[in-house]
């Protein structure tokens, strides 16, 4: 159902991602809000890579409530408030998204809602 494409002609990725995910017909989707770094119980780790995870943890159980899986994830969107925090965040995104990985795009924003949040992610999904 999913279709993963490095095409030629085309630098290849800088990290783990495809540079495209074809979805075919009839499949379902699932858009993700932005997840950040807090738990259930409202902590919010100090470490970027803590709150990646968290931001993961909380994409797959959305993920999980629509009978998906890190296998059907089609695109990415991260966000992270510092360039210290890329290497932290790509090494979590990592240990999550599966093979072969989704399309995915990582940003450097001056910050979030709440000074404390240093990563957020968005995901779509496809089934």
């Amino acid at each position: 159902m999913l279709r993963h494409l490095i095409p030629g002609g085309i630098h290849s990725p800088f990290a783990r991602y495809s540079h495209a995910v074809e979805v075919q017909s009839g499949a379902r989707l699932l858009l993700c809000s932005g997840q950040l770094g807090i738990a259930a119980d409202g902590l919010i780790p100090d470490s970027a890579e803590a709150q990646a995870v968290l931001c993961f943890e909380a994409i797959g159980r959305c993920l999980a409530a629509a009978g998906m899986g890190f296998a059907d994830l089609v695109r990415l969107n991260a966000y992270v408030a510092d360039r210290a925090y890329l290497a932290p965040y790509m090494q979590v995104r990592d240990r999550f998204v599966a093979d072969p990985p989704p399309a995915s795009t990582l940003m450097i924003v001056s910050g979030f809602a709440r000074a404390e949040f240093k990563v957020e992610v968005e995901a779509l999904a496809a089934k």
